[in-house]
């Protein structure tokens, strides 16, 4: 027997309610929700692709998903089979969080086969609808759910789509609410890429590594549970003052670690020889992932 779940309405005039859907044209008077309001606030980022998909792009979409949750990034998608599907996964990974905006009611389950996942993600994530409990499935749902899991979020992240899939209606939609657009590239004789190549070539953003991506959202360096494996504490410390001011002078560093320059010159070799920081034109930078 199935779990009774909890459904909350979140009214547009709510302070809960997510201050950037607010901007968007035709902006939902209310939200049915099932899970941890708490997302609402988080800082989101759109993970889409179409239901017809490759071994490629389900793997890239739990890899970017991962990567994101991991700093985090909730990760917003459509809970479609496919790259959506993908897409949650990966952000559900070592703990990390996920939105999944419905074409539905908040209690319906569609497709049918993400049962299992639907329940994970009102465990551990946040289910949102605007649409009544009981509602069903109708295709003009979906480019109404697409706006909303565009304007929920800063960017969009196209990982692989057809001509004419459904994630291109919403690469559009974020681009016309004035979010930043991005596209995996893929194989240009493959008609799974057609639409993020497109997407390429009318200017989206490509994502050439997933480093790159959190570079361009200013998320970049190092997971928490990276961190702690890879730095000691004095390590940790300089690398916390790096991400918070940007790149520093090893004078600065040694004032803000109340260092001496040759021990505050041995930390730093260390951590370059990590792959952490790297020096360049007397100042000290986060590395890339």
């Amino acid at each position: 027997m199935e779990k009774k779940r909890t459904i909350e309405v979140v009214d547009m005039n709510s302070e809960i309610f997510p201050k950037r859907l607010r901007e968007i044209e035709r902006c939902p008077k209310q939200l049915y929700c099932i899970g941890s309001l708490e997302l609402l606030g988080r800082r989101t980022v759109a993970v889409v692709g179409s239901r017809r998909t490759t071994q490629y792009g389900r793997n890239t979409a739990r890899e970017i998903a991962r990567k994101l949750s991991e700093r985090g990034i909730t990760v917003v998608s459509g809970m479609a089979a496919g790259i959506d599907t993908c897409a949650h996964e990966g952000a559900l990974k070592y703990e990390g969080s996920t939105i999944a905006v419905l074409g539905c009611g908040p209690d319906v389950c569609y497709p049918k086969i993400n049962r299992e996942l639907k329940s994970t993600i009102e465990d551990r994530g946040l289910i949102v609808s605007e649409f009544m409990p009981g509602t069903g499935v109708e295709r003009y749902h979906f480019p109404m759910r697409n706006r909303i899991i565009s304007g929920l979020c800063e960017g969009t992240v196209v990982v692989q789509a057809g001509a004419a899939s459904g994630a291109m209606i919403t690469a559009e939609l974020a681009a016309d609410q004035n979010r930043a657009v991005y596209a995996v590239p893929g194989n240009i004789d493959s008609q799974y890429n057609l639409g993020n190549n497109k997407l390429i070539k009318d200017g989206a953003i490509p994502v050439i590594t997933v480093g790159d991506l959190l570079d361009e959202l200013g998320a970049g360096g190092l997971s928490e549970d990276e961190a702690e494996i890879l730095l000691s504490d004095t390590e940790r410390g300089v690398y916390d003052i790096l991400m918070q001011k940007g790149e520093m002078t090893v004078d600065m560093l040694c004032i803000e670690m109340k260092q001496k320059p040759s021990d505050m010159a041995k930390i730093l070799a260390i951590m370059e020889l990590k792959g952490i920081v790297f020096s360049s034109m007397g100042k000290i930078f986060i590395a890339k992932n």
